[in-house]
């Protein structure tokens, strides 16, 4: 009996280290987006998370919202210095999530300050 529950909770552990395995290492897709920072903040109550926002638009429906991991200390920190500028994200979209990882799936790997299509540039 003692043998049979050690397989299950070895199999348990393994199946588990093999799933977080693939949602940290496995990417669904990646891509880049543009818009203005209009949020960066870390929330939480027990275990604190990067997320923010970008608006796309005009329209409030054209907001994308992503994480950044804790593992990318200069992306937060850019992030942090270009809030309320236009900015460019390379992100990259998980299968999942874990709550200490983020609320959205997308994560962003890269920020880079971008011109605004919408300042005026007819000097």
């Amino acid at each position: 009996m003692k043998k049979i529950l050690g397989i299950i909770i070895a199999t348990i552990a393994i199946m588990a280290i093999l799933w977080y395995s693939f949602l940290y290492f496995a990417s669904y897709s990646s891509g880049d987006r543009s818009g203005e920072l209009i949020k960066f903040s870390s929330k939480g109550f027990i275990v604190k998370t990067w997320e923010g926002e970008i608006s796309q638009g005009i329209s409030g429906a054209q907001i994308f919202t992503f994480s950044v991991m804790d593992s990318e200390p200069e992306v937060i920190e850019k992030l942090k210095e270009y809030q309320g500028q236009y900015v460019n994200l390379s992100y990259e979209e998980k299968f999942g999530t874990f709550f200490f990882w983020g609320d959205t799936k997308y994560f962003i790997t890269e920020v880079t300050l971008k011109d605004s299509p919408h300042s005026n540039s007819s000097n």
